[in-house]
């Protein structure tokens, strides 16, 4: 199977360890055990004892129920057992590719976008119909412009809500409208929704997976929990033959998550809005401090991210981003990462 170079994940592989100011991390602020259990008020000592006493099996094969609840907490509609836990959200995103696309298959994703949703299904023989998410739309995606990509049918179309790298936050009106397109179409809907309830305000931001049917969230630990290194995400879905499919070909490539990354991960989940409330704060405040800046500079603009983690920064003069963003880190030790990686080659 040929796939193309991750373009994002190489450029952090060559440059992450180094970096003096790695502005690049798109996790808010990673938590430690001992933070995590002040922050929760929870007993670590009893936590840790009763984890040490245990048998390092390969603990429940489905994922642990509280765990899962905890993800099902998440949305509106959702039970603990329509949840499937995965190595990370990365995990999530090509086990859906990987249980349903064969080649031949349509799909449309957006771009710019994690590279995934469209590399991987492309990878697979699928006709990837890619929909352009343009700077003059606030990198919202053109509805119009997606109704003529769903002509003619389409078996799976892929959403990144909020998106990464724009920071766009689809409003509840525009989900509903791309949840009536793939209804018309009869398509699977995937969201990426790593970076979901990590908001600019308090308004509450909707799954496509409680909006359809055939709605398809994937979601982590990572980003918005602060807890990337217990590689722990999920794929939560209504639609009982994708859980199917999913549970039959984890089987193969997974079996099961690990024990501790699970028992931590409920505890987190337990005391969610202690995290988010802590991690709402820190992106809000930054966002603040890069929004001065560019206000400030008269050869850097940008759409101002409602969400998530990351900003597309547009400058001038203009320069290939690779060299400008290697120059940066050298003279600087500062860390960014290349528009290129996103196919926005001058950002």
């Amino acid at each position: 199977m040929n796939i193309k170079p991750f373009k994002v994940e190489e450029w952090m592989n060559a440059w992450e360890d180094g970096a003096v100011w790695n502005i690049a991390e798109t996790c808010v602020d990673s938590v430690s055990l001992n933070e995590l259990f002040t922050l929760t008020g929870e007993d670590k000592n009893a936590f840790l004892d009763d984890f040490s006493a245990r048998r390092l099996t390969y603990g429940e094969i489905v994922g642990r129920e509280e765990f899962r609840a905890g993800v099902a907490s998440l949305f509106q509609t959702f039970k603990a057992d329509e949840i499937i836990t995965t190595h990370g959200a990365a995990g999530a995103n090509h086990h859906i590719f990987y249980s349903l696309i064969e080649p031949g298959d349509k799909v449309i994703s957006v771009m710019p976008t994690y590279q995934q949703l469209y590399s991987i299904p492309e990878s697979y023989g699928a006709e990837v119909r890619i929909l352009k998410l343009r700077r003059e739309n606030g990198f919202l995606p053109d509805l119009d412009e997606l109704r003529k990509l769903a002509e003619g049918g389409v078996k799976l179309i892929c959403i990144n809500n909020p998106n990464n790298p724009s920071g766009a936050l689809m409003p509840p009106e525009m989900l509903n409208e791309i949840v009536a397109i793939a209804r018309k179409a009869d398509a699977w809907l995937l969201c990426d929704e790593v970076y979901r309830h990590l908001t600019q305000t308090d308004d509450y931001s909707p799954s496509v997976a409680d909006l359809y049917e055939k709605g398809i969230s994937v979601g982590s630990m990572s980003k918005v929990f602060s807890l990337a290194g217990l590689r722990l995400g999920w794929i939560a879905t209504h639609d009982e033959s994708i859980r199917r499919s999913c549970l039959s070909h984890r089987d193969y490539n997974m079996i099961s998550c690990g024990m501790l990354d699970e028992a931590i991960a409920a505890v987190a989940l337990r005391h969610k809005e202690a995290l988010l409330a802590r991690n709402r704060g820190i992106v809000r405040d930054n966002l603040a401090i890069l929004d001065a800046w560019v206000q400030n500079e008269s050869k850097v603009s940008y759409v101002k991210p409602a969400a998530g983690t990351t900003a597309l920064i547009d400058y001038a003069p203009r320069m290939l981003s690779n060299p400008f963003c290697e120059g940066l880190y050298k003279a600087t030790g500062a860390l960014v990462t290349p528009g290129e990686c996103f196919d926005e080659e001058y950002c």
